[in-house]
Parts: C-alpha cells; structure tokens; sequence
C-alpha cells in the first residue's frame, strides 16, 4: 500500500510519520508539504501515486482538495488531527503517530 502523508512544510511532523512507518512491511511511505517552501512540495504526481492520504490538520484536507482536486477524487484522505506542536521524531509524536495511523493500515 501506499501511503502519503501531508502537511504544511514537510520539516516537522509529515517526515517523522514517513521516518516511522518506512519499514513497515508492505508498505510505500513518502511525505510532502503544501506550501512553496516545503522540504518536498506536494505534486500531482505525489497525489495520484498515493493510495492513502494523511493530513496532519483539517486545513490540510482543504488546502488539498482545493489545490489538488481533480487529481484526490478518488483518494481516501484521512485527518490525524495532530497540531503543529512537537519536534521532528518526538517521543510522543511517534507514539500518537502509531496509534493514529495503525487503525487504518491492513
């Protein structure tokens, strides 16, 4: 399965989710940011490579689905409702990353 996760900048949050469940087996994980000055700007090419979709915020959601529309009708886009709060790779980032997201892989 594969997995995208999203948020503002990718510096912070989305990257440490990509860093915990890289390994998971049977899974593809990448992350990217919204905005211009992202570590990696989210992409048509991102969207429609994903077969999962986590955002970090509700914002999020809407800033990708007005941005990236046409190309996310598709897709299953799923809030974490995690706020912009913790460290890259934070203990407790880690752990409410796992239990957030392990729900909804197989």
């Amino acid at each position: 399965m594969r997995i995208l996760f999203v948020c503002s900048k990718n510096k912070l949050r989305s990257p440490t989710a990509e860093a915990v469940f890289a390994d998971y087996p049977g899974l593809e994980v990448m992350s990217a940011g919204l905005n211009a000055d992202s570590e990696t700007p989210l992409s048509p090419e991102l969207v429609e490579w994903a077969e999962k979709i986590f955002v970090m915020e509700r914002s999020h959601r809407t800033k990708l689905q007005q941005r990236f529309g046409q190309f996310v009708k598709d897709q299953r886009i799923i809030c974490l409702d995690i706020a912009d709060r913790y460290r890259f790779m934070e203990p407790a980032l880690i752990a409410l990353l796992k239990r957030k997201v392990s729900q909804h892989l197989p």
